[in-house]
């Protein structure tokens, strides 16, 4: 297959982003441009994202983001090869917009479209980054997702586990938000907690020691809340405490979980050589949580492959390359009908949880 280039359009939550990425003949793939605008100034006084506010940012400022890409890959709109648009799942607002606007450039170039799941996004960049081969392990970890899924090839997935209430990232916002810290929440917590005592309190580690691979951070948040009450009116210190010991009990319960994911891979796979164990996602900036999770691979012998932290939260490189990947495996591109899904899950097949609401866990 000779070069190929794609423009990537992100805009599921709050961050606008276009790139240009190009696969190359021997199958690597180098990033020409990668353009994103951040919304949070946008959000903060609200302490969460706002979902009219950001479609309202994404249709401001995607054209401009999109010339810009161009212009700093050197590529006119008319030299690339296809357009990959994230079409889900996310905030159906700025889904809408993002999709729109790669059908729009896709009829006016005659280019080919690609309706990008935001989730395979993630999960492939390791191959973009790392050249990393199937099978491995996703371990998906921000605001809105907390997911370990088996990828057997592309479009073949498994999910093993999910969580049943709170996401992980969610559980860092509102966990600073009950402290009075600001948002983004996980890189205040992560602040707060570097000089605190994680022994202080005594956090649950929900899920721990159970079969089943799926999360729950409801508890833990409430455990959080509790023992803010408890100890009011909260110093500084207190604070440190109560975000170290958080931190230390999601660690544990990560711990737990991904671990029982490794014996599983090694009772499906058990003659793969270098396993790998990829962490994708907001929270894969936390700098416990990464430890954490490379000690745990060097115990048991897994290839620990974390994205560079701009590549590990949303950003349009991720969905160029899903679509140069789908291009290469000979994969059809989307009808124009196209519709964005504000849910879309890799594993179709995976049951629908207790606690995940009618609609399914979140995916």
């Amino acid at each position: 297959m000779a070069d190929t280039r794609i423009l990537g359009i992100e805009t599921s939550c709050d961050e606008t982003a276009a790139a240009i990425v190009e696969r190359r003949e021997d199958g690597t793939g180098v990033i020409l441009a990668d353009v994103v605008l951040s919304q949070l100034e946008d959000h903060a006084a609200y302490g969460g994202v706002v979902p009219e506010i950001a479609a309202r940012a994404h249709a401001e400022a995607l054209d401009r983001l999109i010339e810009e890409a161009l212009r700093r890959s050197g590529t006119k709109l008319e030299d690339v090869d296809a357009i990959a648009a994230t079409s889900g799942p996310g905030l159906i607002g700025g889904l809408i917009v993002g999709l729109l606007t790669g059908k729009a450039i896709a009829m006016a170039t005659g280019k080919p479209l690609y309706a990008v799941n935001h989730l395979e996004g993630h999960a492939l960049t390791a191959r973009l980054t790392d050249g990393l081969a199937f099978p491995y392990l996703l371990l998906l970890v921000s605001g809105g997702h907390t997911q370990l899924i088996l990828f057997n090839g592309g479009g073949d997935y498994e999910r093993w586990g999910t969580t049943i209430d709170d996401a992980l990232g969610e559980a860092f916002d509102k966990t600073a938000k009950l402290l009075g810290l600001p948002y983004p929440g996980g890189p205040a917590v992560e602040r707060a907690a570097k000089t605190g005592d994680a022994r202080r309190f005594a956090f649950p580690r929900p899920m721990v020691g159970e079969a089943r691979l799926d999360f729950s951070f409801s508890g833990l948040k409430t455990a959080v809340r509790q023992a803010a009450e408890k100890t009011a009116p909260v110093t500084d210190q207190d604070i440190a405490d109560i975000c170290a010991s958080f931190q230390h009990a999601v660690s544990r319960t990560l711990k737990d979980r991904i671990g029982r994911g490794f014996a599983k891979f090694r009772e499906r796979f058990p003659d793969a050589a270098g396993p790998a164990l990829v962490v994708a996602g907001g929270v894969a900036a936390n700098r416990t949580v990464r430890a954490t999770l490379q000690a745990l691979c060097d115990t048991n012998r897994f290839r620990f492959v974390a994205p560079p932290m701009a590549l590990c939260t949303d950003n349009a490189a991720m969905i160029a390359w899903a679509g140069l990947e789908r291009m290469a495996q000979g994969l059809p591109p989307d009808d124009l009908t196209v519709a964005p899904r504000s849910r879309w899950p890799l594993d179709a097949e995976a049951a629908a949880l207790i606690g995940s609401g009618k609609r399914g866990a979140k995916a």
